[in-house]
C-alpha cells in the first residue's frame, strides 16, 4: 500500500487500484460501485446499523476468546460505536442491487471499520497488515451467515423503532375517535348500497381492532427473526470459528439489542431458508391490505363536499388543485394507499427471491434485505403520518350522518320480524317509487301501530351492537 496526498493504492487478488485518500471504504467496495451503477439506492440506515451491531459483537467476542488481538478488537468496537452514533454514514455506497448474497455491502462494512480502526490505532488507512477487513473485522464470519443475521436484526430494529410505535399510536387515536363518535348514528352500507344504521364510533372502533389484530400477527411472525444463524460461517458448518463463538456472540448481540435472541438450532437451515422473512413480509402485506381498505373508507366518508357522503371531515393539510380554488383532497389517505401498494409489491419480490436459493445459499438476500426493512419503515412512517395529520383531526358531520340514517330504505329490515319479509319489501318499493317515508306507508297500510313503529324504528337501538353473552 502506497499513498500520496490525493489517493492511496490498495491491492486485492485481482490487482491494484487507486482509492481516494479521504475514503474509508476500500478496493472491494470500489469495484462494487463500478460494477453496480444500477439504481443510486444506497443501503438503508437501519440495515447498516444491523451490520455494525454484528461487527461490534463479533469483535468483542473474538477479542475475549483470543482470536484477534485485544487492541484491534477494541479499535473495531470503537469504530462501530462511532458510526452507530452517526459518523461516516456516507461511506456505505454500494447499490442495493449488487452481487448475490450481499458480499459487496458486507465488504463495504468490513473495510470502513478496518480503516477507521487503523486511524484509532494511529495507522494510515489501507494498512491492512495491521488491521484487515477480512482477517480481523471479519474473523470467523462469512457473508453467508452475516447477511441473513443482519436482515433479522434490521427487521427487529425497524419494527421496534418505527412500525410498532406507529401502530400503537394509530390504535389509540382510533379508539379515542370511537368514544368521541359513539353517539352518532349513520347509514351502514353494503355493496355500496344503503344498509341498516350503524354507529360512527363503531366504525372507528372496528378499525382500531383490525390494526390491533395485525400488530399481534406481526409480533408473532417477528419471533422467527430472533433466532440467529451467526456462527455458520461459509456453508453452515462453523468452519474457522471458535467453539464458544456461536453461543457467546448471540449473547452479546442480545445484550446490545436488549432482546432475548437465541442461536439457531441448525446453522445450515438458518442460512438457506428465507422463510422467516417471507413470514414477516406476509404479515406486513396483510396489514397493508386492510390499511388500504381503511384509507379508502376515509376517502369515501369524506367525499364531497356537496356531491358525496361528507359524513366526516378529514383535516385539510394542503391545497388540492392547481386550477380549482378552495379544493382540498384526502391526500394523507391517498398516500397511505400508494405506500401499501408498494409494500404488497415488495412482498411479491421477497417471495420470488426466497425460492430462488440453490443448495447451501440464497444469493438473492440483498433484495430481501432492502424490501423487508424498507417495507417495515415506510409502513411505520405512513401510519404515523396518517395518525398525526389525518385521524387525530377528523370531525364528524352529525347532521349529515343522521339524515342518511333516517332516509335509508334499509330501515325496513327492522320491520321483517313484525310485518314479514314480503310486506316489508312492498313497503320499501312504495317508498322508493313515491318518496313517502317508511313510517307513513306502514301506518297507512295499518301494518303496525304508531307506538309499535316508534319502538321498532328507534335508530339508537337499531344501531347498537348486540353484546357478546
Amino acid at each position: 500500500m502506497t499513498e500520496n496526498k490525493d489517493f492511496r493504492i490498495e491491492r486485492d487478488s485481482m490487482g491494484d487500484r487507486q482509492i481516494a485518500s479521504s475514503a474509508y471504504y476500500g478496493i472491494q467496495t470500489l469495484r462494487a460501485v463500478e460494477n453496480f451503477d444500477i439504481s443510486s439506492i444506497r443501503p438503508l440506515s437501519t440495515y447498516v446499523d444491523a451490520c455494525l451491531i454484528i461487527k461490534k459483537a463479533t469483535a468483542i467476542v473474538n477479542g475475549e476468546l483470543g482470536c484477534i488481538p485485544s487492541d484491534i478488537s477494541q479499535a473495531i468496537v470503537q469504530a462501530a460505536d462511532e458510526i452507530l452514533d452517526g459518523k461516516l454514514r456516507d461511506q456505505f455506497v454500494v447499490d442495493v442491487y449488487q452481487a448475490g448474497a450481499g458480499t459487496s455491502h458486507h465488504m463495504n462494512v468490513n473495510e470502513v471499520l478496518a480503516n477507521r480502526a487503523l486511524e484509532i490505532l494511529g495507522e494510515e488507512k489501507g494498512n491492512y497488515q495491521r488491521v484487515s477487513p477480512n482477517d480481523h473485522v471479519n474473523y470467523g464470519q462469512s457473508t453467508n451467515d452475516v447477511i441473513p443475521t443482519a436482515i433479522r436484526i434490521g427487521g427487529l430494529l425497524a419494527l421496534t423503532h418505527t412500525l410498532h410505535p406507529a401502530l400503537s399510536k394509530a390504535i389509540a387515536a382510533l379508539e379515542t375517535k370511537a368514544v368521541e363518535f359513539q353517539d352518532i348514528v349513520k347509514s351502514g352500507r353494503t355493496h355500496l348500497q344503503d344498509a341498516v344504521p350503524v354507529r360512527l364510533g363503531d366504525n372507528f372502533g372496528g378499525w382500531a381492532q383490525i390494526l390491533s389484530d395485525h400488530q399481534n400477527r406481526i409480533y408473532i411472525a417477528s419471533g422467527d427473526l430472533m433466532v440467529l444463524g451467526l456462527g455458520g460461517s461459509a456453508a453452515g458448518t462453523g468452519m474457522n470459528t471458535h467453539p464458544q463463538y456461536r453461543t457467546r456472540v448471540v449473547e452479546v448481540i442480545s445484550q446490545l439489542m436488549e432482546s432475548p435472541l437465541e442461536p439457531a438450532p441448525h446453522l445450515m437451515a438458518a442460512m438457506q431458508s428465507m422463510a422467516p422473512f417471507v413470514n414477516v413480509s406476509g404479515a406486513l402485506r396483510n396489514l397493508a391490505q386492510d390499511l388500504v381498505k381503511i384509507s379508502h373508507d376515509l376517502r369515501l366518508m369524506d367525499s364531497g363536499p356537496k356531491t358525496g357522503f361528507k359524513e366526516i371531515q378529514l383535516p385539510p393539510v394542503q391545497p388540492g388543485s392547481s386550477i380549482m380554488p378552495g379544493k382540498y383532497n384526502p391526500v394523507m389517505a391517498e398516500m397511505t394507499s400508494m405506500v401499501c401498494f408498494q409494500v404488497m409489491g415488495y412482498d411479491h419480490a421477497i417471495a420470488l427471491a426466497a425460492q430462488a436459493g440453490q443448495l447451501e445459499l440464497n444469493v438473492m438476500m440483498p433484495l430481501i434485505a432492502y424490501n423487508l426493512i424498507h417495507s417495515i419503515e415506510i409502513l411505520g412512517n405512513t401510519i404515523a403520518a396518517l395518525t398525526q395529520r389525518c385521524i387525530e383531526g377528523i370531525i364528524a358531520n352529525r347532521e349529515r350522518c343522521l339524515t342518511y340514517a333516517e332516509g335509508s330504505l334499509a330501515l325496513v329490515t327492522a320491520l321483517n320480524s313484525h310485518i314479514g319479509y314480503l310486506n316489508a319489501a312492498a313497503v320499501a318499493k312504495e317508498s322508493l317509487e313515491t318518496g313517502k317515508s317508511l313510517r307513513q306507508i306502514v301506518l297507512e297500510r295499518g301494518l303496525m301501530s304508531e307506538g309499535e313503529l316508534a319502538k321498532v324504528l328507534d335508530l339508537e337501538q337499531m344501531s347498537a351492537i348486540v353484546p357478546l353473552t
